[in-house]
């Protein structure tokens, strides 16, 4: 060694102290705390002993080089990664770590492929709260439970310790946070494989499948990677109530692709499709009109569906069973599974819908009783219902007949002579009108005593007829012409021409009374009659007969002289 050199070893030069200070503060901030590169120098006491650079080694454990529980084959020489922790412990070497090493390379990797979008590879080991820990080459990702498969997963114990793909969906350095996927991957694998299937697919075209799981509103069926709906509605042309009648799990069944939506991959499939449709034909199988035997298959509030043959059933309106039963459930008339025979009222092709009669197969009640009891006849039963505009009397087969307010009576108010009945009476009436087609039968009460318009033809105004006091009231009397159902009532003024005897109590019921026709109205079917008018008849008659009382004579030896020849009269009779 030279003296200038040697001098200078001894003395350094301002260059040189800069360039020491500069590799002391290097050593101290640029390392520590970073992966650094290394060399192995020796192995001792499987420990390895690396020379990381500025005069500094360190230890690190030869397991933590081995990968999947594989030993380690570094040898003295090789380069290796390691974190450097510290730059010095208490013995004075660097405090290495060939894990954190690792792990810091799996963070700056990961998060260059989770900005990137792309897919990791991991080994998941172990089960915690919620879900699984994955290990990313180094670096610890939770798994939760909802996203390790597509469906649930009853036993995790074939994934575990498996390399498999991953996707990252959030990532935290500052807290070492890294939630992960398998769900993802299986779901972005299966839609690349549904894709390429549903291209394989097409329309009307028939294909095998095998059943997958049964629902209520029909089932499954896996195509070869892909599932296709077949609707309940789709299974058959009859009615099923529930696919589990006609189709089992496991089964294989050929269906026919209905329809297939692109954007959603969902396909729609048919089993009766493939069958002939047996509404192709339907109007000439069934005409209007025709009676047919059916199966009775279900049962509505509003009636009842009839399978004629399978693949078609029509319904019975709650209003086509019965002609007399209106207010009952269909399900007290027929029952499931009941053959019966109906007609058909009528069909439409384009709606696949029978309207069917059980009624009309039944005699119409209404023209048997018009067959039985014409026009004109008299019928007897009890009162059924009373409402504001008449009477419903009961009839034969269950039917009822209608009187009307207005054939109660033919002279009093329909309104007051109701509340004379009351429901359960039997009353006679006379067969008025029958409407079988609006199912209606009218019948009449005061028809049974004939109509007074014919008695009153042969009574006149002036007429002098004689009556029977019916009843008494403070407003007059009540009669009965004799010879004749005509009653009529002679109101206070008319029972006399004298004031004083205007007084109804001095007659009794039963008492014989002649009075005067006042008017006759045949439209109204009223006669009145009136007391004083034949009193003052009968004055104005004497007066002429007998003289006036400008003669000398009174006005009562006049009354008395027409009495008097009257009686003679009668008497002579």
């Amino acid at each position: 060694m030279s003296a200038e050199v040697a001098t200078k070893e001894l003395n350094p030069s301002r260059e040189d102290f800069a360039a020491l200070l500069a590799e002391s503060l290097a050593k101290d901030d640029l390392f520590e705390g970073s992966v650094v590169k290394g060399k192995i120098v020796g192995i001792e006491k499987d420990m390895a002993i690396i020379d990381v650079g500025l005069k500094m080694e360190g230890r690190v454990a030869m397991k933590e080089f081995g990968l999947g529980g594989k030993p380690s084959e570094l040898k003295v020489g090789d380069t290796v990664e390691v974190y450097l922790e510290r730059v010095e412990n208490a013995l004075g070497e660097a405090v290495l770590s060939r894990d954190k090493a690792r792990r810091e390379e799996s963070w700056t990797r990961l998060e260059r492929l989770y900005e990137k979008g792309e897919k990791v590879t991991g080994v998941i080991f172990n089960k915690v709260k919620g879900g699984f820990t994955v290990d990313l080459d180094g670096a610890v990702a939770f798994l939760p439970g909802s996203q390790v498969d597509i469906r649930p997963v009853r036993d995790i114990g074939p994934l575990m310790h498996q390399q498999q793909p991953f996707q990252i969906l959030k990532m935290d350095r500052r807290r070492g946070n890294i939630v992960v996927s398998r769900r993802s991957v299986l779901e972005e694998s299966r839609a690349e494989q549904r894709t390429e299937i549903v291209a394989r697919l097409a329309e009307g075209q028939i294909i095998d499948g095998l059943v997958k799981n049964i629902t209520d509103y029909g089932a499954f069926i896996d195509l070869g990677g892909i599932d296709g709906l077949l609707h309940v509605t789709d299974m058959a042309w009859r009615r099923v109530n529930h696919p589990s009648e006609i189709l089992n799990v496991g089964d294989t069944v050929k269906v026919q692709i209905i329809r297939i939506n692109p954007e959603t991959q969902r396909i729609s499939l048919g089993m009766k499709q493939l069958q002939s449709d047996p509404w192709s034909s339907i109007e000439s199988k069934y005409p209007i009109g025709a009676k047919v035997k059916g199966t009775v298959t279900n049962i509505a509030d509003y009636g009842a569906f009839v399978e004629l043959e399978p693949g078609v059933e029509g319904l019975i309106h709650v209003s086509e069973m019965s002609w007399t039963k209106k207010n009952t459930h269909p399900g007290k008339i027929v029952s499931t599974s009941q053959q019966v025979e109906v007609q058909v009222l009528e069909v439409d092709p384009q709606k696949r819908r029978i309207s069917l009669g059980l009624k009309q197969t039944q005699e119409n009640p209404w023209d048997s009783f018009l067959t039985q009891h014409p026009k004109g006849s008299v019928v007897e039963g009890p009162i059924r219902n009373i409402t504001e505009f008449g009477l419903f009397i009961g009839l034969d087969n269950g039917i009822d007949g209608m009187v009307h307010l207005s054939d109660l009576d033919w002279q009093k108010p329909g309104d007051e002579v109701i509340k004379d009945y009351k429901k359960g009476d039997n009353v006679k009436a006379v067969v008025l009108d029958v409407d079988g087609s609006k199912e209606r039968i009218s019948l009449g009460i005061k028809q049974l005593a004939g109509d007074p318009a014919d008695a009153m033809a042969k009574y006149k105004k002036g007429d002098t007829v004689t009556s029977t006091v019916t009843s008494v009231s403070e407003a007059g009397i009540e009669v009965k012409i004799a010879d004749s159902e005509l009653t009529s009532f002679i109101k206070r003024g008319d029972l006399s021409r004298d004031r004083s005897e205007q007084r109804p109590e001095r007659f009794n019921v039963g008492d014989k009374v002649d009075a005067a026709v006042i008017s006759v109205d045949k439209a109204a079917r009223r006669i009145a009659v009136s007391i004083k008018a034949l009193e003052l008849a009968e004055e104005k008659q004497a007066v002429a007969q007998y003289g006036s009382s400008d003669s000398g004579a009174s006005l009562g030896d006049i009354f008395k002289a027409a009495i008097k020849k009257r009686e003679g009269a009668e008497e002579n009779e």
